[in-house]
């Protein structure tokens, strides 16, 4: 298994940060880099549009495999026959008053995991970056709204 992971701080209550990152219609608004429609619930299906900055537009239809109401969801997509397998997280970890850290994460596995992730590592790493910085500016604006 090959894993990658990106991080932010951010400048909101983690309950906003969670309000704005599971709001799936809203992502349109704030999230250059992946798109989703769907009902984030339990085994819930969905269809992922991902637009890494600098490679392949992609299309998936993963299934919800975890939900932890409030702090992490994930999603797993099978590909190529079952030759490339993806598990997508997110996660929201409450750090100080008014403040969280968000953490976003992929582990790759299946006989084309290596290729393909050597293939496309930079963009998306870079399209994790993007998404992750455009949710801070999301949640801190909401907060400010709020406050």
């Amino acid at each position: 298994m090959r894993t990658l992971h990106s991080e932010i701080g951010i400048g909101a209550p983690a309950d906003v940060v969670w309000e704005v990152l599971t709001d799936l219609d809203g992502w349109q608004r704030w999230n250059p880099f992946m798109s989703v429609s769907g009902r984030l619930a339990a085994d819930a299906p969905l269809a992922v549009t991902l637009s890494a900055p600098g490679g392949k537009t992609i299309r998936v239809e993963p299934k919800v495999v975890k939900l932890d109401e409030g702090k992490e969801f994930r999603w797993r997509a099978r590909q190529l026959l079952g030759l490339i397998s993806a598990e997508h997280g997110f996660r929201v970890v409450p750090e100080d008053v008014g403040r969280c850290r968000f953490e976003q994460f992929e582990v790759f596995s299946g006989l084309l995991a290596g290729a393909i992730l050597r293939q496309n590592r930079a963009a998306i790493e870079t399209g994790f970056q993007v998404m992750n910085r455009m949710l801070k500016r999301e949640s801190e604006r909401l907060a400010r709204e709020r406050a």
